[in-house]
């Protein structure tokens, strides 16, 4: 659909058919969805169905995830917006990275390009955010680039069987704008998708 955003270097735009190999890849590795209600994926069907699950919740403004691809080292991950409160002007975010792009820059700068997205294009007042409180480096993660941890969902998150607790954070218009994540030059190629343009 043309919708992508850039940053200093990484570029995040809707998943495509094509990106189904790369997805496996980096989803195939059990520690990286250890954390998820899904994966690891072990075959080429789950990817592509995903990619076609990310186009139906886009034209109904459900959910925006974007891919995230490393200038020099191609995909990275899966970032992207869900829980759209439009009365609100709030909504989640929630990012995945392949093992290797752990502990690198990506993170940083893919959230701080969704925030872009959230709070300067769909006009959002609030981002929120979750993490497993036995995930540390999730919720390192999150406290890194400016999110306040508010409090503990308590099994908030169902995970197989069981139900798991999660950490929630939050990050306001005012939090980010203050902050150095709003510093980071991020330009927009197209437009996305009106359903996520509501009341703009």
């Amino acid at each position: 659909m043309g919708f992508s955003l850039t940053g200093p270097t990484l570029t995040l735009r809707p998943p495509q058919p094509g990106d189904a190999e790369a997805l496996l890849g980096l989803a195939s590795d059990p520690e990286v969805t250890r954390w998820f209600s899904w994966g690891p994926y072990t075959d080429i069907e789950q990817p592509r169905e995903y990619i076609e699950r990310c186009a139906w919740q886009r034209e109904r403004g459900e959910q925006l995830d974007l891919l995230i691809i490393d200038s020099e080292r191609g995909p990275a991950g899966v970032t992207g917006l869900s829980e759209f409160s439009y009365r609100d002007r709030r909504c989640m975010v929630g990012t995945w990275l392949g093992a290797d792009f752990w502990g690198t820059q990506v993170n940083r700068e893919s959230k701080a390009i969704i925030a872009h997205l959230g709070f300067e294009i769909l006009g959002m007042n609030r981002i929120g955010s979750y993490s497993n409180p036995e995930n540390h480096r999730s919720t390192s993660a999150l406290e890194a680039v400016g999110y306040s941890r508010e409090g503990v969902l308590r099994q908030w998150h169902r995970h197989g069987a069981r139900y798991l607790d999660v950490n929630v954070f939050g990050m306001l218009r005012d939090d980010w704008r203050a902050s150095g994540q709003a510093e980071i030059e991020v330009s927009i190629e197209g437009t996305p998708p009106s359903a996520f343009l509501q009341g703009l």
